[in-house]
Formats: C-alpha cells, structure tokens, sequence
C-alpha cells in the first residue's frame, strides 16, 4: 500500500482521520463518473453522518442525500440539506409519522416501502400530509433482505397511491455485491430487477420517474438506459473490503485510525510474531465477512494481518519483511467496514498533507430511529 504522510504529533490514538485531499478526490471523481453516464447521484450519508462532507457532495454535484433513519434525515435538514430520501420500509408509529410531517416542511422528503400494508400505515399516518411525501417501492434485486419481487411492485404503489401517498419511482440495494467476483453480477440483477419493476409499474398506470441503484461496488458499473440515479456511500472513504474486493486503490482510502503498538510478542508454538494496537472493536467496529482477510489492514505493512480483536485491542499476526514496528510506533489501520467505524466516534480529525486542519462531529451518529 502507499505509505500516507506520518500521523500528525498532535493526534492521541486510537482516532480517527480523514485526510481531506482524499476525500475531494473521490467525491469530484464519483460525481465526475456518474454525470458522464447520464445519471444522477444521490450518496448515502450513513457512511459518513457529517454535514460537512454532505455540503462537498453537493456541491460536486448531488441532487440531494441518501439516508437510512429519520433520525439521519433531521440531522441533514437542519445542516440546510433539501432533498432527502429515506432508503428504508419504514413502519411508522404515531412519533415517527409526525417527524416525518415536520421534515417535509422543510425539505423534499421521499421514503422506501415494501408491503401493501406498510404503504397503507405510512399514509394513514401522515394524514392530509400524505401528498408532501413521496414513496419508492423497494425491489429485492438478489440481496434477500427487505424488497419486493419485481413483479409485487404495481401492488405496493397501489396501496401507496390509495393512501395518498405520490409514488415516484423504484430502488434497489445490490447489498450482495459485497463479495469477491459479484459486483458485475449484481449490477446486471439490479439493472433487470429494476427493468421488470418498471414495467409492472407500467403496466399498472404508474410511471416510474426514478429508477434508483447502486452501491460503492457497483456504482460503476451501472450504466443506462434501465437506472436514473445511484446511492453509493463507501466510495467517499473507502474500507478493507472495497480493498480487498478490487472497488478501490490504497490512495483512494481517506478514513484510517490511527493507533499506537503497545505489546510485542514473539514467535513461539507455531505461532507466527504477533504485536498490539490500542484500536479494538470500539474504534474499528467488528464487521469481518466470511471471504475477508482479516478485520482491517495496515496502510503501511499490507502482508501484516488482524487476526483478532477485543474491545481496546488488535491483535496482528507479523509476516515481515523487516522487523516489527517497535513499541510506541504509530500507524494506520484501514477498518472493514468504514459505516461502523465512524459511528463509533464523536467527531473525527480532518488532516492535509499530514497537518490537522481541524475536526468534524458526526453529527447524525447514533440516530438510529
């Protein structure tokens, strides 16, 4: 991997740093890529939940945010942003259904349904509210998690329609893009999921204006005339998996943690030399996939692996060449899963050619509802 700038004196780890030079660049470079294939892009902030990097994306170019909760869509509306969706078949309670009135006299605000039933809870919540929130009828294109079969589509917009509700299109998450050898495949899926969807849609009396896909693996990869928009997240950071999946390149990752070595242990009963970091589970989360290496990667020493983590330690197996770093050596550790690693902090050091410029909160962290 390349070997970033040293970790400002300044910094007491473990913390996390977002290098500012990285992040413009694969915002500008994301925008860039999606504007020269005629879509538009609409990035999912839960990966980052900071205003700041909401306002970059922006003004690169965004035509608005993608967020998960309402708790998320609150934080970015009141940093000024005006066009939100809720990528999520929400179940609305009585609380839930008021935010949702306040948030749409304030910005644009559309949100994910899957079922006939929750469309019919969503509007009847709302009440003469129901026409300022716009729905899109989530599709399973291959993930198996929340969506409807494409062929369900048109039942699900009937019942958002009844219910007052303006449909406006339909969305996918191609959530099984993340493994090896499956980002194309899943591209394809999504792209004929949403295809299928359309016309049922269609064949139903319902146009469906947007037509939204794409994560971090496969934003790339899609392409028209099927697809209006995509929501990647990731790609503002970048992680150990889009490493390890080939999605991104070591100088395209912008969030590590620094951490400090402060245990060293020895070759010894067929285990290989082995030495610990102050980032454990607490800072670095603990998402490690079946196919990953490890539970993150070590920008400077990429034949190094995490084999373990307790809460405030990462133990990592030593595979040379070279000594080991020395106790009290810093360095950078790429998490796996970037999402959970910045919800795990208040507020992360923002750095420029390895100086500190300052420090952003992550502001929607912990809105989970």
């Amino acid at each position: 991997m390349t070997r970033p700038p040293g970790i400002p004196a300044a910094i007491d780890t473990p913390d996390i740093l977002i290098d500012l030079d990285i992040l413009e660049r694969n915002i500008a470079r994301m925008a860039e890529s999606v504007r020269a294939k005629g879509l538009t892009l609409r990035p999912h902030a839960k990966t980052h939940k900071i205003p700041e990097i909401a306002a970059l994306q922006l003004e690169a170019g965004a035509v608005g945010l993608t967020v998960a909760t309402i708790g998320e869509a609150e934080v970015f509306a009141a940093a000024g942003v005006k066009d939100l969706f809720i990528a999520y078949p929400l179940w609305t309670s009585a609380r839930k259904a008021e935010r949702l009135r306040r948030l749409a006299d304030t910005a644009t605000v559309t949100v994910g349904v899957d079922s006939p039933e929750g469309a019919a809870r969503l509007g009847a919540g709302l009440g003469p509210a129901a026409s300022r929130v716009g729905v899109l009828v989530e599709i399973d294109s291959g993930h198996h998690r929340s969506g409807v079969h494409p062929g369900a589509a048109a039942d699900v917009a009937q019942a958002a329609s009844d219910a007052g509700l303006e449909v406006a299109g339909i969305f996918t998450f191609p959530g099984h893009s993340y493994a090896p050898g499956m980002p194309a495949e899943a591209a394809a899926q999504e792209q004929e999921a949403l295809r299928a969807a359309a016309e049922s849609l269609a064949a139903a009396g319902f146009e469906a204006t947007v037509r939204s896909g794409g994560s971090t693996p496969t934003a790339l990869l899609t392409d028209g005339p099927v697809a209006t928009e995509v929501r990647p997240g990731v790609y503002v950071f970048g992680d150990a998996q889009q490493l390890e999946l080939g999605r991104c390149e070591p100088e395209e990752i912008a969030l590590t943690v620094a951490a400090t070595v402060v245990s060293h242990h020895k070759a010894r009963s067929g285990m290989p030399e082995r030495f610990i970091v102050d980032a454990g589970s607490k800072i670095l989360g603990s998402d490690r996939p079946a196919w990953a290496s490890g539970f993150g990667r070590l920008m400077d020493y990429p034949a190094a692996r995490i084999t373990a983590l307790s809460e405030h330690h990462a133990t990592v197996e030593w595979h040379g060449p070279g000594r080991m770093p020395a106790l009290g050596a810093r360095l950078r550790v790429v998490p796996n899963h970037v999402c959970l690693a910045i919800n795990l902090v208040d507020s992360a050091a923002v750095i420029s050619a390895g100086e500190i410029k300052g420090r952003w909160t992550v502001a929607a962290r912990g809105k989970n509802a």
